[in-house]
Protein backbone atom coordinates (compact mmCIF):
# COMPACT_ATOMS: atom_id res chain seq x y z
CA UNK A 1 0.00 0.00 0.00
CA UNK A 2 0.86 3.90 -1.30
CA UNK A 3 1.91 6.03 1.53
CA UNK A 4 -0.15 8.97 0.88
CA UNK A 5 2.24 11.27 2.09
CA UNK A 6 4.40 10.54 -0.99
CA UNK A 7 1.96 12.73 -2.97
CA UNK A 8 0.57 15.90 -3.12
CA UNK A 9 -3.05 16.11 -1.61
CA UNK A 10 -5.33 16.96 -3.35
CA UNK A 11 -5.64 20.66 -1.33
CA UNK A 12 -2.61 21.48 -3.15
CA UNK A 13 -2.75 20.49 -6.21
CA UNK A 14 -4.95 21.63 -8.81
CA UNK A 15 -5.24 19.96 -12.16
CA UNK A 16 -4.97 21.12 -15.11
CA UNK A 17 -5.98 24.98 -14.28
CA UNK A 18 -2.55 24.80 -12.75
CA UNK A 19 -0.94 22.50 -15.37
CA UNK A 20 1.38 25.11 -17.20
CA UNK A 21 -0.02 24.08 -20.62
CA UNK A 22 2.97 25.78 -22.41
CA UNK A 23 5.48 24.21 -20.89
CA UNK A 24 4.21 20.99 -21.48
CA UNK A 25 3.61 21.22 -25.26
CA UNK A 26 7.12 22.80 -25.66
CA UNK A 27 8.68 19.78 -23.72
CA UNK A 28 6.49 17.62 -25.67
CA UNK A 29 7.24 19.19 -28.72
CA UNK A 30 11.04 18.45 -27.96
CA UNK A 31 10.39 15.11 -27.28
CA UNK A 32 9.01 14.71 -30.74
CA UNK A 33 11.60 16.56 -32.84
CA UNK A 34 14.20 14.53 -31.21
CA UNK A 35 12.69 11.45 -31.64
CA UNK A 36 11.95 12.13 -35.50
CA UNK A 37 15.82 13.34 -35.94
CA UNK A 38 17.12 10.33 -34.30
CA UNK A 39 15.33 8.03 -36.43
CA UNK A 40 17.15 9.69 -39.74
CA UNK A 41 20.30 9.90 -38.61
CA UNK A 42 20.84 6.89 -36.93
CA UNK A 43 19.74 4.47 -39.45
CA UNK A 44 23.42 4.24 -41.02
CA UNK A 45 24.98 4.02 -37.59
CA UNK A 46 22.51 1.15 -36.55
CA UNK A 47 22.94 -1.05 -39.58
CA UNK A 48 26.86 -0.23 -39.78
CA UNK A 49 27.25 -0.95 -35.53
CA UNK A 50 24.70 -3.52 -34.84
CA UNK A 51 23.16 -4.51 -38.16
CA UNK A 52 19.83 -2.74 -37.63
CA UNK A 53 18.60 0.25 -38.87
CA UNK A 54 16.37 1.03 -36.16
CA UNK A 55 18.46 -0.10 -33.16
CA UNK A 56 18.93 3.42 -31.34
CA UNK A 57 15.36 4.50 -32.07
CA UNK A 58 13.65 0.92 -30.54
CA UNK A 59 16.23 1.63 -27.86
CA UNK A 60 15.06 5.48 -27.55
CA UNK A 61 11.67 4.87 -27.07
CA UNK A 62 11.98 1.80 -24.40
CA UNK A 63 13.70 4.69 -22.19
CA UNK A 64 10.95 6.85 -23.42
CA UNK A 65 8.38 4.75 -21.98
CA UNK A 66 10.28 4.77 -18.75
CA UNK A 67 10.64 8.48 -18.90
CA UNK A 68 7.28 8.88 -19.19
CA UNK A 69 6.39 6.55 -16.04
CA UNK A 70 9.17 8.76 -14.60
CA UNK A 71 7.56 12.32 -15.34
CA UNK A 72 4.20 11.20 -14.08
CA UNK A 73 5.55 10.24 -10.89
CA UNK A 74 7.74 13.19 -10.26
CA UNK A 75 4.80 15.55 -11.40
CA UNK A 76 2.64 13.81 -8.63
CA UNK A 77 4.64 13.02 -5.43
CA UNK A 78 4.60 16.00 -2.92
CA UNK A 79 8.23 17.13 -3.59
CA UNK A 80 8.47 17.95 0.40
CA UNK A 81 8.84 13.93 1.05
CA UNK A 82 11.71 14.43 -1.72
CA UNK A 83 13.16 16.85 0.71
CA UNK A 84 13.04 14.95 3.85
CA UNK A 85 14.98 11.94 1.82
CA UNK A 86 17.63 13.75 0.50
CA UNK A 87 20.15 12.77 3.43
CA UNK A 88 19.91 9.30 1.68
CA UNK A 89 19.75 10.64 -1.89
CA UNK A 90 23.04 12.68 -1.56
CA UNK A 91 24.87 10.11 -0.55
CA UNK A 92 23.36 7.40 -3.21
CA UNK A 93 24.30 9.83 -5.51
CA UNK A 94 27.38 9.85 -4.39
CA UNK A 95 28.13 6.75 -3.86
CA UNK A 96 26.88 5.97 -7.52
CA UNK A 97 29.72 8.07 -8.91
CA UNK A 98 32.76 6.70 -6.67
CA UNK A 99 32.04 2.98 -8.15
CA UNK A 100 32.29 3.88 -11.45
CA UNK A 101 36.15 3.80 -10.30
CA UNK A 102 35.41 0.31 -9.28
CA UNK A 103 36.56 -2.50 -12.04
CA UNK A 104 33.81 -4.89 -13.04
CA UNK A 105 31.21 -2.35 -11.90
CA UNK A 106 32.68 1.17 -13.72
CA UNK A 107 32.78 0.25 -17.54
CA UNK A 108 35.43 2.38 -19.37
CA UNK A 109 34.50 3.27 -23.05
CA UNK A 110 36.96 5.58 -25.66
CA UNK A 111 39.03 6.48 -22.18
CA UNK A 112 35.93 7.37 -19.76
CA UNK A 113 34.78 5.53 -16.75
CA UNK A 114 31.26 6.76 -17.11
CA UNK A 115 29.41 4.20 -17.08
CA UNK A 116 28.08 1.76 -14.05
CA UNK A 117 27.00 -1.95 -14.64
CA UNK A 118 24.78 -2.99 -12.20
CA UNK A 119 22.04 -5.94 -12.52
CA UNK A 120 23.06 -6.31 -16.52
CA UNK A 121 21.77 -2.54 -16.61
CA UNK A 122 24.36 0.62 -18.21
CA UNK A 123 24.30 3.85 -17.31
CA UNK A 124 25.75 7.10 -16.27
CA UNK A 125 26.03 8.04 -12.59
CA UNK A 126 26.64 11.36 -13.80
CA UNK A 127 23.64 12.15 -14.94
CA UNK A 128 21.26 12.32 -11.92
CA UNK A 129 24.44 13.75 -10.10
CA UNK A 130 22.95 16.97 -12.22
CA UNK A 131 19.75 16.42 -10.54
CA UNK A 132 20.76 15.43 -6.81
CA UNK A 133 22.74 18.71 -6.77
CA UNK A 134 19.75 21.07 -7.81
CA UNK A 135 17.46 18.96 -5.65
CA UNK A 136 20.50 19.45 -2.90
CA UNK A 137 21.24 23.23 -3.17
CA UNK A 138 17.54 24.64 -3.48
CA UNK A 139 16.93 22.29 -0.18
CA UNK A 140 19.97 23.80 1.82
CA UNK A 141 19.71 27.34 0.22
CA UNK A 142 15.91 27.50 1.65
CA UNK A 143 16.86 26.09 4.91
CA UNK A 144 19.24 28.57 5.69
CA UNK A 145 17.06 31.44 4.35
CA UNK A 146 17.93 34.41 6.26
CA UNK A 147 21.62 33.08 7.00
CA UNK A 148 22.81 32.71 2.90
CA UNK A 149 26.10 35.72 4.12
CA UNK A 150 26.89 33.24 6.92
CA UNK A 151 29.83 31.22 5.43
CA UNK A 152 29.83 28.50 7.97
CA UNK A 153 25.98 27.92 8.02
CA UNK A 154 25.57 27.64 4.27
CA UNK A 155 27.94 28.91 2.41
CA UNK A 156 30.66 25.98 3.17
CA UNK A 157 28.25 23.29 3.12
CA UNK A 158 26.78 24.57 -0.63
CA UNK A 159 30.67 24.55 -1.91
CA UNK A 160 31.63 21.30 0.45
CA UNK A 161 28.90 19.43 -1.60
CA UNK A 162 29.19 20.77 -5.06
CA UNK A 163 33.05 20.15 -5.02
CA UNK A 164 33.18 17.13 -3.80
CA UNK A 165 30.28 15.87 -6.51
CA UNK A 166 32.33 17.46 -9.15
CA UNK A 167 35.62 15.79 -8.22
CA UNK A 168 34.04 12.42 -8.43
CA UNK A 169 32.06 13.44 -11.68
CA UNK A 170 35.87 14.42 -13.19
CA UNK A 171 37.88 11.26 -11.90
CA UNK A 172 35.40 9.52 -13.94
CA UNK A 173 37.29 11.65 -16.87
CA UNK A 174 33.90 13.87 -17.22
CA UNK A 175 35.38 17.15 -17.36
CA UNK A 176 31.99 18.40 -19.36
CA UNK A 177 29.65 17.34 -17.08
CA UNK A 178 31.85 18.09 -13.92
CA UNK A 179 31.45 21.82 -15.65
CA UNK A 180 27.75 21.67 -15.98
CA UNK A 181 27.50 21.12 -12.35
CA UNK A 182 29.30 23.39 -11.58
CA UNK A 183 27.94 26.29 -13.66
CA UNK A 184 24.19 24.93 -12.17
CA UNK A 185 25.76 25.87 -8.64
CA UNK A 186 26.46 28.84 -9.43
CA UNK A 187 23.20 30.20 -11.15
CA UNK A 188 21.39 28.24 -7.94
CA UNK A 189 23.85 30.47 -5.56
CA UNK A 190 22.77 33.38 -8.05
CA UNK A 191 19.29 33.15 -7.88
CA UNK A 192 18.93 32.09 -3.88
CA UNK A 193 20.03 35.71 -3.08
CA UNK A 194 23.98 35.66 -2.16
CA UNK A 195 25.65 38.37 -2.52
CA UNK A 196 28.03 38.92 -5.79
CA UNK A 197 31.08 39.28 -3.46
CA UNK A 198 30.93 35.61 -3.02
CA UNK A 199 30.85 35.29 -6.73
CA UNK A 200 34.23 36.72 -7.49
CA UNK A 201 35.88 34.95 -4.47
CA UNK A 202 34.70 31.65 -6.28
CA UNK A 203 35.57 32.72 -9.56
CA UNK A 204 39.25 33.43 -8.73
CA UNK A 205 39.09 29.79 -6.68
CA UNK A 206 37.43 27.76 -9.70
CA UNK A 207 39.41 29.31 -12.57
CA UNK A 208 42.32 27.90 -11.66
CA UNK A 209 41.01 24.55 -11.24
CA UNK A 210 39.13 24.42 -14.49
CA UNK A 211 42.43 25.29 -16.02
CA UNK A 212 44.28 22.83 -14.23
CA UNK A 213 41.82 19.93 -15.31
CA UNK A 214 41.88 21.33 -18.80
CA UNK A 215 45.36 20.89 -19.11
CA UNK A 216 46.49 17.98 -17.24
CA UNK A 217 44.92 15.97 -20.09
CA UNK A 218 46.73 16.08 -23.35
CA UNK A 219 43.34 14.80 -25.65
CA UNK A 220 41.95 18.17 -24.12
CA UNK A 221 44.45 20.80 -24.91
CA UNK A 222 44.08 18.51 -28.78
CA UNK A 223 40.33 19.57 -28.69
CA UNK A 224 41.39 23.08 -27.87
CA UNK A 225 43.98 23.13 -30.58
CA UNK A 226 41.22 21.77 -32.96
CA UNK A 227 38.44 24.21 -32.05
CA UNK A 228 40.51 27.18 -32.69
CA UNK A 229 42.24 25.40 -36.11
CA UNK A 230 39.78 22.44 -37.07
CA UNK A 231 42.79 22.20 -40.45
CA UNK A 232 45.52 21.73 -38.41
CA UNK A 233 44.26 17.95 -37.96
CA UNK A 234 41.54 17.13 -40.31
CA UNK A 235 41.62 13.91 -40.17
CA UNK A 236 41.94 13.29 -36.13
CA UNK A 237 40.81 15.85 -33.52
CA UNK A 238 38.92 18.32 -36.22
CA UNK A 239 37.44 15.69 -38.03
CA UNK A 240 33.77 15.36 -36.60
CA UNK A 241 33.82 19.43 -36.51
CA UNK A 242 34.88 19.60 -40.22
CA UNK A 243 32.17 17.27 -40.87
CA UNK A 244 29.69 18.80 -38.70
CA UNK A 245 30.42 22.01 -40.62
CA UNK A 246 29.74 19.95 -43.48
CA UNK A 247 26.39 19.05 -42.74
CA UNK A 248 25.33 22.04 -41.56
CA UNK A 249 26.56 24.27 -44.59
CA UNK A 250 24.48 21.43 -46.89
CA UNK A 251 21.15 22.09 -45.21
CA UNK A 252 21.09 25.49 -46.91
CA UNK A 253 18.15 27.09 -45.84
CA UNK A 254 15.19 24.71 -46.07
CA UNK A 255 17.62 22.14 -45.78
CA UNK A 256 17.68 18.50 -47.65
CA UNK A 257 14.81 17.02 -45.83
CA UNK A 258 14.28 13.59 -43.37
CA UNK A 259 16.56 11.47 -44.69
CA UNK A 260 17.53 13.81 -47.49
CA UNK A 261 19.78 13.01 -50.41
CA UNK A 262 23.00 15.02 -48.92
CA UNK A 263 23.34 12.99 -45.84
CA UNK A 264 26.92 14.61 -45.13
CA UNK A 265 26.16 13.29 -41.16
CA UNK A 266 26.69 9.98 -41.81
CA UNK A 267 30.43 10.98 -42.03
CA UNK A 268 30.01 12.00 -38.50
CA UNK A 269 31.36 9.28 -35.73
CA UNK A 270 28.67 8.99 -32.90
CA UNK A 271 26.35 11.14 -35.28
CA UNK A 272 23.36 9.89 -33.27
CA UNK A 273 24.71 10.90 -29.76
CA UNK A 274 26.52 14.52 -29.07
CA UNK A 275 26.46 15.57 -32.63
CA UNK A 276 23.02 14.80 -33.71
CA UNK A 277 21.99 18.93 -34.26
CA UNK A 278 24.50 18.49 -37.15
CA UNK A 279 22.15 15.67 -38.49
CA UNK A 280 18.74 17.97 -37.76
CA UNK A 281 20.35 21.35 -39.34
CA UNK A 282 21.27 19.50 -42.42
CA UNK A 283 18.20 17.77 -42.34
CA UNK A 284 15.88 21.03 -42.01
CA UNK A 285 18.37 23.29 -42.81
CA UNK A 286 18.83 27.31 -41.23
CA UNK A 287 14.89 26.95 -41.09
CA UNK A 288 15.18 23.98 -38.26
CA UNK A 289 17.86 25.58 -36.70
CA UNK A 290 15.41 28.72 -36.00
CA UNK A 291 12.59 26.41 -35.36
CA UNK A 292 14.58 24.43 -32.35
CA UNK A 293 15.73 27.48 -30.94
CA UNK A 294 12.06 29.30 -30.84
CA UNK A 295 10.80 25.75 -29.07
CA UNK A 296 13.79 25.86 -27.14
CA UNK A 297 13.69 29.41 -26.25
CA UNK A 298 10.11 29.16 -25.75
CA UNK A 299 10.49 26.10 -23.65
CA UNK A 300 12.69 27.71 -20.82
CA UNK A 301 10.77 30.95 -20.48
CA UNK A 302 7.99 29.37 -19.53
CA UNK A 303 9.97 27.56 -17.29
CA UNK A 304 11.66 30.36 -15.89
CA UNK A 305 7.58 31.49 -15.56
CA UNK A 306 7.14 28.59 -13.42
CA UNK A 307 9.94 29.14 -11.39
CA UNK A 308 9.11 33.30 -10.91
CA UNK A 309 5.72 32.83 -9.98
CA UNK A 310 5.96 30.42 -7.95
CA UNK A 311 5.12 31.45 -3.74
CA UNK A 312 7.35 28.83 -2.13
CA UNK A 313 10.85 29.27 -2.19
CA UNK A 314 12.10 25.69 -2.30
CA UNK A 315 9.81 24.90 -5.27
CA UNK A 316 10.66 28.08 -7.19
CA UNK A 317 14.78 27.21 -6.70
CA UNK A 318 14.04 23.59 -7.57
CA UNK A 319 12.37 24.96 -11.45
CA UNK A 320 14.69 27.44 -11.73
CA UNK A 321 17.83 25.50 -11.47
CA UNK A 322 15.81 22.21 -13.79
CA UNK A 323 15.33 24.67 -16.19
CA UNK A 324 18.91 25.90 -16.37
CA UNK A 325 20.33 22.24 -16.82
CA UNK A 326 18.40 22.09 -19.62
CA UNK A 327 18.89 25.17 -21.28
CA UNK A 328 23.07 25.08 -20.43
CA UNK A 329 23.15 21.82 -21.73
CA UNK A 330 21.27 22.12 -24.86
CA UNK A 331 23.17 25.89 -25.75
CA UNK A 332 26.67 23.80 -24.57
CA UNK A 333 25.69 20.63 -27.11
CA UNK A 334 24.74 23.35 -29.92
CA UNK A 335 27.82 25.32 -29.50
CA UNK A 336 29.83 22.52 -29.61
CA UNK A 337 28.21 21.74 -32.96
CA UNK A 338 28.47 24.68 -34.66
CA UNK A 339 32.20 25.12 -33.92
CA UNK A 340 31.72 27.68 -30.84
CA UNK A 341 33.35 25.99 -27.93
CA UNK A 342 35.91 23.16 -28.06
CA UNK A 343 34.51 19.48 -28.04
CA UNK A 344 33.12 18.69 -24.77
CA UNK A 345 30.94 15.26 -25.27
CA UNK A 346 27.64 16.56 -23.88
CA UNK A 347 24.61 14.95 -25.41
CA UNK A 348 21.99 17.18 -26.60
CA UNK A 349 18.88 16.89 -24.52
CA UNK A 350 15.82 14.56 -25.56
CA UNK A 351 17.83 14.21 -29.10
CA UNK A 352 21.06 12.45 -28.24
CA UNK A 353 20.50 8.79 -28.12
CA UNK A 354 21.56 7.74 -24.43
CA UNK A 355 18.88 6.37 -21.82
CA UNK A 356 20.30 8.16 -18.74
CA UNK A 357 20.06 11.34 -20.09
CA UNK A 358 16.56 11.23 -21.41
CA UNK A 359 15.46 10.15 -18.24
CA UNK A 360 17.19 12.37 -16.12
CA UNK A 361 15.96 15.71 -18.73
CA UNK A 362 12.49 13.75 -18.46
CA UNK A 363 13.29 14.15 -14.65
CA UNK A 364 13.92 17.78 -14.47
CA UNK A 365 10.50 18.42 -16.82
CA UNK A 366 8.31 16.41 -14.72
CA UNK A 367 9.64 18.58 -11.57
CA UNK A 368 8.83 21.52 -13.05
CA UNK A 369 5.11 20.22 -14.32
CA UNK A 370 5.12 19.14 -10.41
CA UNK A 371 5.76 22.84 -9.60
CA UNK A 372 3.41 24.45 -11.96
CA UNK A 373 0.48 22.48 -10.70
CA UNK A 374 1.27 23.47 -6.91
CA UNK A 375 -0.98 25.78 -5.30
CA UNK A 376 -0.83 26.78 -1.98
CA UNK A 377 -3.33 27.16 -0.23
CA UNK A 378 -4.27 30.78 1.88
CA UNK A 379 -3.08 30.75 5.41
CA UNK A 380 -0.52 27.70 4.76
Amino acid sequence: MINNRFFASSERIVIGKKTDIGFLVSFILLLGLGLVTLYSVSLNPGLRIKNDELFFVKRQLVFLMIGIVVVLFLAMIDLDAIRRFLPIIVPVALLLCILTCIPGIGIEKNGARRWLSIAGLEFQSSEPAKLVIVLYLSHLFVKKQGRLDEIAASIIPAVIMTSVFVLFIYLQNDFSTSLIVMILSFILFFFSGIKLRWFVIFFCLVLPVILLFVFTEPYRVQRIISFLNPSIDPFGGGYQLNMARKAIAGGGFWGQGIGGLFRGSISIPEVQSDFIFAGWAEEMGFFGVILYFIVLIYFALRGFQVALVCTDRFRSLLAFGCVSAILIQSLMNCGVVCGLFPSTGIPLPFFSSGGTSLIVSMSFCGLIINVSRWNKREGN
